[in-house]
């Protein structure tokens, strides 16, 4: 995308072709509106940026199947000049004619062809520049097809396209389809314009529209007619090369442009993010970089993106619909005035005639960004210029850094429509994505604060460690070789999402039969489950544009989180996600556990789709996935009991039929309060309860003494840690579905007791006595065996006079200590596993929460020298 600059943001607006609403396709299924087919092909023409062609910025679609497009727009065209009927020099001409070729022979390279060139949409910028506009009008309407008005204008069309009429695909057998216009068609049309130009008058001013066309028609004359004009006026040098070299890159080169093309650079797109070539190839610095906020009057708006303005300028309150309504574009009419054309039998008819409404108005309003610059007319130069560093005692403060620091605490609902607060979070997440990956760990920073929506695509693909050349390994799979997963995923993608506008579109079936076939396709090893559309649904619809960085994405997210998932047969690997996920559930909430657990309604029934965090709609699904992303392959467990707990008086209070029916319709969840709830149940939860034999192994670290990292213990920075010594091991799927409180590792205990190993693992110290203890450990063994050593600050309840024969607990001096206690972690140390687990179970149904087993016991402390024994009596 191009700084705004000078330029203007404009919007015009057609209706599509309606369709009639009894008629299904091929599968079965209603037509997809002609809107919709329009809104997906317009996506494209988004990515197609050049100095020469007004950027397209968005298009929204209304009611009655109207569209709105917005694109960059300049007030001025070629329209104006020949108002003035005064011939134009050649030299202006040559110009005119070498940058409108430039625009032409770019869209031809990316196959657009404009059709509708005209000099109303050949538009001159400040500096007198040319830049086309609606030149994607023929592409995203299907060459005409989805629209009842014809693209291009009588007078500029070519013969040949003349000659071929109106015509649409459903009117015709495929084999006597005519060709949709190619580049010859827009050169003639260029021809035309610049003889117009030339002679300071409109070629067919004077003759009405039919005349046009016949004298278009007569192909013999049309010809000699324009060479003897030319000559006249003397422009036929440029004439001729324009109607006998009939493709814009041939032009170009032509000798009738030796004097003008070496005044322009050629254009070279800049390197994308991932991207083999330099992306600071061509980077330039100011000597004072402190200048930069210093001119007051600078329009430091104008050196943003169009995209990023439009997106503020929706924010501040602007309103397409609403522009266009003041400019009377849309006329609302009464209903009486909308009532079809009714016949009588003796054939005399009442009511309306044709719409004129659906045809083609090329009137293009200007969207005014006063609202926009006055909602941010206290933001300083500064703001948009963050640095990046920790050092910013010397910059100076924008008026309103109290107000966004008020912003910040507001929820995110709130934030994420605030035009400040967005504009500064765009501007620092965009500098900090042109810095990745060496600003990684800043860009995780300030994600677990918020992700700007516009910047979230690209910011989730820098989350996941998407690196390198994506775009050349993309290409190199075969998508196209039929494969007998195709069948599954045509049935699947037209009910995925399809509430969506974008992934409805036939150009966004298109784009996940792509994507899906590419994942299956490089991952051999695994097999198409379904479910990996919707998987997909969410990273295609932030890449549309970009399928290549949605697959990349994709397949970073699915190791991760998935881990073998995508087996043929991962029936081990769901039984024991499911079987971890009933620990937690127990872990986190003990008294909604045993309820589910005594009605039978276990996590088989309902907590599957949970694993692949899809089940939500898009705009929720990108709330919680912000988070999600910042925390290891254990974090969809919490969202699971998040889930639960915000439904948990309605599970509590029913059966196992009411829960059934309550999950087959999920209710309103209140992401927000989820993602809030999750992230501290995260928190709570120590790393090594989550442990699952089936999950990604941990990649190797810097560190090379076999001990975990230092990452800070309750914090989604930590990612899974490598495998030591004090680890949890792997235990066989039937004992642990016997436990019902997860098992945490010996490493994980000594983090919770701020202990430090001694001997072969590190120096024995403890840290300050004055920090408040995250745990108890309750040690089940005998008093005698106690005595011989135990961990420090643990409390002895010998397993064989725990608990009365009623399952209570037995009243003793460590009754007071479990009560206050409750609510923090538990961890139950002994000799043999089965007692630890039923002394779990035990406590789990008098409802502690928090309450987990010490994996492989006591005999896993004793090599690390941190057993005591009590001081002797004096």
């Amino acid at each position: 995308m191009f700084p705004l600059k000078d330029a203007e943001m404009g919007a015009f607006t057609f209706f599509a072709s309606a369709l009639p609403h009894d008629v299904c396709g091929s599968n079965g299924l209603p037509l997809t509106p002609n809107s919709i087919k329009i809104l997906g092909r317009f996506q494209i023409l988004k990515t197609i940026t050049h100095p020469r062609l007004c950027q397209y910025v968005d298009i929204s679609r209304g009611k009655h199947e109207r569209l709105v497009v917005v694109a960059e727009h300049c007030e001025h065209s070629l329209e104006d000049l020949l108002r003035e009927r005064k011939p134009v020099s050649c030299s202006t001409v040559l110009c005119i004619a070498f940058e409108v070729l430039q625009g032409l022979q770019y869209m031809n390279k990316h196959g657009i062809v404009h059709r509708a060139l005209s000099p109303h949409n050949i538009l001159l910028d400040r500096k007198g520049h040319i830049k086309l506009a609606k030149f994607g009008l023929y592409h995203m309407t299907a060459h005409g097809d989805d629209v009842d008005f014809p693209i291009g204008y009588p007078s500029y069309l070519a013969p040949e396209v003349i000659a071929q009429g109106i015509f649409k695909t459903t009117d015709h057998m495929p084999s006597k389809k005519p060709l949709p216009s190619g580049p010859k068609s827009d050169v003639w049309s260029l021809g035309i314009i610049l003889f117009e130009l030339c002679v300071g008058r409109k070629l067919f001013q004077s003759l009405d529209i039919s005349e046009r066309l016949k004298f278009l028609l007569t192909l013999d004359c049309v010809d000699d007619t324009l060479i003897v004009l030319a000559e006249e006026h003397g422009c036929l040098d440029i004439i001729k090369e324009i109607f006998y070299d009939f493709h814009s890159y041939e032009l170009m080169k032509d000798k009738v442009f030796s004097e003008v093309s070496p005044l322009y650079t050629p254009f070279t797109k800049p390197a994308g993010l991932f991207s083999s070539s330099l992306r600071c190839a061509d980077l330039t610095l100011p000597e004072d970089i402190s200048q930069l906020c210093k001119d007051i009057n600078n329009d430091y708006l104008a050196e943003r993106s169009i995209e990023e303005v439009y997106y503020l300028w929706c924010l501040a309150g602007g309103d397409l619909e609403k522009e266009l309504v003041n400019k009377e574009i849309i006329r609302s009419k009464p209903p009486i005035c909308t009532l079809p054309n009714f016949l009588f039998e003796d054939g005399e008819s009442f009511g309306q005639g044709r719409d004129r409404s659906s045809l083609l108005d090329d009137t293009t309003v200007t969207l005014s960004l006063c609202q926009l610059r006055n909602r941010l007319k206290d933001v300083g130069g500064e703001a948009f210029y963050p640095l990046l560093e920790d050092d910013q005692s010397n910059l100076p403060h924008s008026n309103s850094n109290n107000e966004l620091s008020a912003a910040a605490t507001l929820p995110l609902i709130i934030r994420e429509k605030d035009t400040e607060y967005q504009l500064n979070r765009i501007i620092l997440f965009d500098r900090l994505l042109k810095a990745y990956p060496y600003k990684k760990n800043q860009i995780w920073k300030e994600a677990r604060i918020d992700i700007p929506p516009l910047m979230r695509g690209l910011t989730w693909a820098a989350l996941l460690g998407v690196e390198g050349a994506i775009h050349a390994k993309y290409d190199a799979i075969d998508k196209d070789t039929p494969i007998p997963t195709d069948r599954q995923i045509e049935v699947d993608i037209p009910r995925c999402h399809q509430y969506d506008e974008l992934l409805s579109s036939p150009e966004g079936h298109a784009k996940f039969r792509r994507v899906l076939k590419a994942w299956v396709v490089s991952h051999p090893d695994l097999v198409y489950w379904q479910g990996l559309d919707s998987l997909c649904a969410p990273f295609l619809y932030l890449n549309f544009n970009n399928e290549a960085l949605a697959y990349a994405c994709m397949s970073a997210f699915i190791p991760k989180y998935l881990y073998n998932f995508f087996l043929k047969d991962n029936s081990h690997v769901i039984q024991e996600y499911l079987t971890v996920f009933s620990q937690m559930i127990a872990f986190h909430d003990p008294e909604l556990s045993n309820h589910l657990n005594e009605i039978g309604f276990i996590p088989d029934l309902y907590a599957i789709p949970w694993f692949l965090p899809y089940v939500f709609p898009l705009h929720k699904i990108f709330h919680l996935w912000d988070t999600l992303l910042l925390g290891n392959s254990s974090f969809p467990f919490c969202i699971g009991v998040a889930i639960l707990q915000q439904l948990r008086d309605r599970l509590l209070a029913n059966g196992f039929n009411e829960c059934i029916l309550l999950f087959s319709d999920l209710p309103e969840i209140d992401i927000e309060r989820c993602v809030r709830e999750s992230i501290n149940l995260f928190c709570w939860t120590p790393k090594s309860a989550t442990y699952r034999q089936h999950a990604q192994p941990p990649k190797p670290t810097s560190d090379s003494s076999g001990v975990r990292s230092s990452a800070p213990y309750f914090s989604a920075e930590c990612p899974d840690p490598p495998k030591t010594d004090l680890s949890r091991e792997s235990i066989l799927l039937n004992d642990l579905k016997s436990e019902v409180s997860p098992r945490i590792s010996a490493e994980d205990l000594i983090d919770l007791c701020e202990l430090t190993v001694t001997g072969h693992f590190k120096t024995p110290t403890k840290k300050t006595k004055s920090s408040k203890p995250k745990l108890l450990v309750v040690d089940i063994r005998n008093s005698e065996d106690f005595i011989r050593g135990h961990i420090s600050g643990s409390i002895n309840i010998p397993f064989s006079a725990a608990f009365t024969a009623e399952g209570e607990l037995t009243q003793g001096p460590y009754t007071a200590m479990l009560q206050n206690f409750k609510g923090k972690v538990i961890v139950i140390v002994g000799h043999v596993a089965k007692h630890t687990a039923e002394f779990a179970a035990h406590l789990v149904k008098m409802k502690y929460p928090r309450i987990c087993i010490l994996d492989g016991g006591i005999n896993k402390i004793k090599p690390t020298g941190l057993l005591t024994v009590p001081s002797p009596q004096i």
